[in-house]
This record gives structure tokens, C-alpha cells and sequence, in this order.
């Protein structure tokens, strides 16, 4: 779908047009091709950064090292005197819990 045609469209801020974007400005189904193909890679690379962000999240809510986190509180690291099934217990976390991927509208979280 995406040819480097239609990506060399470019739709920048500069003032000066190449021939090119020219010659698309004149073609009207061109310039749809490549602003299609450009969401199409901005939509790609947005799933990975929020996958990325998942997988992130998932591994700082499950850190066992941990005696508390930024979401829920660091009682934990005052306290000695709480057990470790406690502390196993504490590591659980909640989908709602997630609120770094619920903050996108787009996170498949």
C-alpha cells in the first residue's frame, strides 16, 4: 500500500515545495495515498509505544524488590515489621491499578 512514492510526500512546515509534493498538490488521489500511509505508520507506532508502555507497567507493578510503588504507597518501606507473605500479597495488582495505559484513549489495557 505504502510506496516510497507516496511516503516522499511530504507535509512539512518549510515554505519551499519540491516538485514532487508539486506534482501531488495537482494530484489529489496522491496526496490521499500518502497522508493514508502516514496514518497507517503513525497508528503502527503508536500500538508499540503503548505496548511498550504495558509491559513497562507490568514489570514496575510487579517488582518484588519493591516495598511500595509511585500507585500505591511506599507504607512498606517504613514498616519492618510486615511479613513477606504480606508483602508477596501487596505485589498483586489490580487492571485499575494500571494508570499509565488508562491514560491513553487508545491503550488496549
Amino acid at each position: 500500500m505504502c510506496n516510497e512514492h507516496t511516503v516522499g510526500v511530504k507535509l512539512g512546515l518549510s515554505g519551499m515545495e519540491t516538485e514532487e509534493q508539486r506534482a501531488s498538490s495537482s494530484n489529489p488521489s496522491a496526496m490521499i495515498a500518502a497522508l493514508l500511509c502516514k496514518r497507517a505508520k503513525l497508528h503502527e507506532e503508536l500500538r508499540n509505544i503503548e505496548k511498550q508502555v504495558y509491559d513497562m507497567e507490568t514489570m514496575y507493578l510487579q517488582d518484588p524488590s519493591q516495598c511500595g510503588n509511585v500507585l500505591k504507597g511506599f507504607e512498606g518501606f517504613l514498616s519492618s515489621t510486615k511479613s513477606s507473605t504480606l508483602l508477596k500479597r501487596s505485589r498483586k495488582f489490580q487492571p485499575e491499578d494500571r494508570l499509565f495505559s488508562l491514560s491513553s484513549a487508545t491503550s488496549p489495557a
